[in-house]
């Protein structure tokens, strides 16, 4: 988990806040020790409210019916490749309403491109 923190970390910079819920694998003490040298806030939702985390909840959902339910996972680098086939998909090619029809990644790069003017007219307004 750590090691994956790190390389999103390195790509796209740390969050304030990190919204998880009470799984092993983030009340680990790896990840709070991580969390603690890139001052980032762990957000833990209540035991037994998934409310609390409808995005992760919806999309636990999607990937459980659209990857895990619909595939069979001949070995470790089958399943590698057949979720990392599903990720691609979800990310880079599906839209979705929630983000105004666009995919993730155009989200992203809108999000990414408004920021870049935010700043540049900071720079500029002084």
């Amino acid at each position: 988990m750590v090691g994956v923190m790190d390389r999103l970390r390195d790509r796209h910079g740390v969050p304030k806040s990190i919204k998880v819920d009470n799984g092993p694998e983030f009340i680990s003490k790896e990840l709070d020790k991580w969390a603690y040298e890139n001052k980032v806030t762990l957000d833990f939702s209540r035991p037994g409210r998934p409310i609390d985390n409808a995005f992760i909840e919806s999309f636990n959902g999607s990937f459980r019916d659209e990857c895990l339910n619909t595939n069979w996972f001949l070995s470790l680098e089958d399943a590698r490749e057949k979720i990392e086939a599903w990720r691609r998909d979800y990310n880079e090619w599906r839209p979705h309403r929630s983000l105004d029809n666009l995919t993730p990644r155009q989200y992203a790069e809108k999000c990414l491109e408004n920021q870049n003017s935010l700043i540049m007219a900071a720079t500029v307004l002084g």
